[in-house]
């Protein structure tokens, strides 16, 4: 254990000091360790009982009055049991891991703290989060600059598909809150000798949605971060699911973290409801533009729809316009500046419908989204529980409705299993679902077309080659770590 522990403060050194002592801790958090009187890791596990017997406001956790103002304005009336329990200890000066299921409010658990902070000593690069999509990233931006509205915050948002030069323009500013994804802010301080020094205060380093940004992948762009930050901070890190990397990073800095838990598996939220339909692959579309029909009728705001390729997506995407559906498209072949601008069309109302991949499954809250609809069915239980968390947040109901042909029954069975529900039949009457197949088949004809003669599969070629050039430079393409490899070529997030 010591050798493990060892190896990891050296190539990733995310506790990297024993925590002060946290007398702003109230005595509602409920901890379980072996030896209370030591610095050992704290683990609270939440339960109903945790909350139903609190009452405790933004002002009892700590925060200074402009923080409390601010959630007063932004409608956020009581702390959820994430923020109750991490916003003290993190206000204490702790490093915090904290897992709780999506809608939860995590964002708010580490940046008003952060914030709180901030407004005592404003200065430079104040806080570096990391987080695995550019999506979730401006999302993250935006969510700060409301949180920190009356403190004139500087806010600067990393990612990859834009202006690099402009970029690192922008960090020499020293914004006081970077947020980034890991390729491109590795990019920036390998190209630039300047930028490492940017960092050299940073007091905050946040892992949003860490269990992605731990995944394999990223190690080398972690590695070179972690290097241009000073060891006398403090690291917060959050997640909505367990996986082997954090477990791994929980038992070996046991003496260094204080680690929340809300986390009972792959959990959906009682508030969603969660449908199937069992049909034949050749009339997928058909119900799909059949449910989308309904949306009106079933009182449904907005939907995504999710599907598990780049080119699923953009042959919906062509296929909705030949029947005259204004959709929003949101795929990593798309340019940033495309990506930008379908998301805002869809958070703005401009159209009720965004096909995505599972770029849109990690974080996104877009409080209009009534209903997922899963046209592929995710490989993992874990994706499957990020996607339907795009609906039925922070209380509000939701509902997620599965396409489900005969070779995905195992993958459903697989999620039930995990998620602890079954899901129930979506109601719909056959007949009425394939009155308009003609009209569905001849404009997935001309879809398919209009794709062929797109160029999107020498798109496709040309971003595969790069993703494959970049798993062999970081070694992830030798023999030993091809199941490693086919993982990572599926799931591996963006820079």
């Amino acid at each position: 254990m010591a050798e493990q522990e060892s190896q990891l403060d050296e190539n990733f050194p995310l506790f990297s000091r024993k925590p002060k002592p946290s007398p702003l801790v109230t005595a509602t958090t409920t901890t379980v360790a072996d030896n209370t009187t030591t610095d050992h890791l704290q683990f609270v596990k939440h339960t109903s009982s945790n909350t139903d017997n609190t009452r405790l406001t933004f002002a009892d956790l700590g925060l200074s009055d402009w923080a409390l103002q601010t959630c007063k304005e932004l409608g956020m009336k009581k702390p959820t049991p994430v923020q109750q329990h991490c916003i003290p200890r993190i206000l204490a000066g702790e490093d915090v891991l904290g897992l709780a299921q999506t809608g939860s409010g995590k964002t708010a658990a580490f940046a008003l703290p952060v914030l709180h902070r901030l407004a005592e000593g404003p200065y430079g690069v104040f806080c570096l989060v990391v987080t695995p999509t550019r999506e979730l990233a401006y999302q993250l931006a935006e969510q700060f600059k409301a949180l920190g509205s009356c403190l004139n915050l500087r806010c600067a948002v990393i990612v990859g598909g834009m202006d690099m030069i402009s970029q690192a323009k922008m960090l020499m500013q020293r914004p006081h809150v970077v947020i980034a994804t890991p390729g491109r802010i590795k990019v920036l301080i390998d190209q630039n000798p300047d930028i490492p020094a940017v960092f050299s205060n940073t007091k905050f380093l946040v892992l949003d949605e860490a269990d992605r940004v731990l995944d394999v992948g990223f190690e080398d762009e972690l590695r070179v971060v972690f290097n241009c930050l000073p060891k006398n901070r403090q690291t917060l890190l959050f997640s909505a699911t367990m996986t082997d990397n954090l477990q791994s990073l929980l038992e070996v800095s046991a003496n260094k973290a204080y680690f929340y838990e809300a986390y009972e598996g792959f959990q959906t939220v009682d508030t969603l409801k969660q449908q199937y339909v069992f049909i034949p692959k050749s009339v997928k579309d058909v119900y799909l533009l059949h449910i989308l029909s309904r949306m009106e009728d079933m009182g449904i705001r907005s939907a995504i729809i999710f599907v598990s390729k780049c080119r699923t997506c953009h042959l919906l995407g062509l296929l909705m316009e030949e029947l005259d559906h204004d959709v929003a498209e949101l795929h990593s072949h798309k340019s940033q500046a495309f990506r930008l601008s379908a998301l805002h069309k869809f958070k703005s109302g401009k159209v009720s419908v965004l096909l995505a991949t599972d770029v849109a499954s990690r974080g996104l809250d877009i409080p209009t989204v009534d209903l997922v609809i899963n046209y592929d069915i995710p490989r993992y239980p874990r994706d499957y529980v990020h996607r339907v968390g795009r609906t039925a947040r922070a209380g509000r109901g939701g509902l997620a409705i599965s396409l489900i042909t005969q070779n995905e029954v195992e993958l459903i069975h697989d999620i039930e299993k995990e998620i602890g529900k079954k899901m129930e039949l979506f109601e719909c009457k056959e007949n009425e679902v394939l009155e308009n197949i003609t009209q569905v088949f001849n404009a997935r004809r001309v879809a398919k077309m209009k794709f062929s003669d797109g160029g999107f599969d020498e798109i496709e070629k040309t971003r595969k080659a790069q993703k494959m050039k970049s798993l062999a430079e970081k070694g992830l393409l030798n023999k030993k770590n091809r199941k490693r490899k086919r993982k990572t070529i599926v799931n591996k997030v963006e820079d």
